[in-house]
């Protein structure tokens, strides 16, 4: 309940999560059909950076700022990053970065007229905003409850298509056990949707544990993204994230591959480096999202 976001707005696991959601919503909005965006964790969906919160962490300095502005030269960041660098550009268009959009924003802006956005946050406070942002979109719903709680409980969807984000602070020592336990859930009760799943890396025994005990639940097409800043791993600094990928769309861990590749360099610190790897072997889907 003390984790607010907006001290943590636009850093370098932002870009990367943001990135790779967008680039999974690109490919689900191809098709015609309506789908549905879950976010399980949203924030209020909206950061200032010029805000005392953003201000007190300076992280954004060290995530979005370092590929803001883009260079002028058409593509010099790759066409990977181009669905999220725009939503940054409409949102700041005359070219100084004031405002970034959470999850709930990106998502929002990219969607279509047919489309759902739900959005679940618990925190009094930051449900409240969330409301405030988006009380006059009649595609956004917004729940406060606890998100993995809403896991299973809004699932599946009546668009049958879809994306679902879970990225929870961690901050409690159940956090990734309770992850999974809804994962496999929800997993259950709508095996052919799509999931993001963030997961921070300070040392790699707890993301490798994190990332076998997802195994256990998700039978096929897991793929995992993952980006470091740093060579050496601290358990007391964010040295990295990364995204568990359940039943991604054909074709996204090429375009991961080449999205983190360039990415990597611009955000890393002390060095660090990246992989994109099939945990449970991709077969074929039995329904293509």
């Amino acid at each position: 309940m003390n984790y607010r976001h907006a001290y943590h707005a636009g850093n370098f696991a932002d870009v990367v999560k943001h990135a790779v959601m967008a680039q999974i919503l690109q490919r689900l909005l191809a098709k015609p059909a309506p789908l549905l965006v879950l976010d399980a964790f949203a924030g209020i969906g909206l950061y200032n950076l010029a805000g005392v919160e953003a201000q007190k962490t300076g992280e954004a300095a060290r995530g979005i700022q370092r590929i803001w502005p883009p260079p002028p030269a058409s593509g010099a960041l790759g066409q990977g990053l181009a669905p999220y660098l725009e939503v940054v550009r409409a949102l700041n268009p005359r070219g100084p970065l004031a405002l970034y959009p959470g999850s709930p924003e990106l998502a929002l802006r990219m969607l279509r007229p047919q489309d759902r956005l739900a959005l679940v946050e618990l925190h009094p406070d930051d449900c409240a905003q969330l409301r405030r942002n988006y009380a006059r979109d009649p595609r956004v719903e917004v729940h406060q409850r606890d998100g993995f709680e809403a896991l299973p409980a809004l699932l599946p969807p009546k668009e049958r298509r879809g994306l679902v984000l879970v990225d929870p602070p961690y901050e409690q020592p159940d956090e990734a056990a309770r992850l999974v336990k809804s994962l496999g859930r929800a997993y259950r009760r709508w095996p052919t949707g799509v999931y993001a799943l963030w997961y921070p890396i300070k040392e790699r025994g707890p993301a490798e544990a994190l990332l076998e005990a997802m195994r256990a639940v998700i039978p096929r097409r897991l793929l995992v993204a993952e980006l470091t800043v740093f060579a050496q791993e601290q358990a007391f600094r964010l040295n990295g994230c990364g995204l568990a990928l359940v039943n991604p769309p054909w074709q996204l861990d090429q375009a991961l591959g080449e999205l983190l590749a360039r990415l990597q360099p611009l955000l890393a610190q002390e060095g660090g480096g990246h992989r994109v790897e099939w945990l449970v072997g991709e077969g074929t889907p039995d329904h293509e999202p």
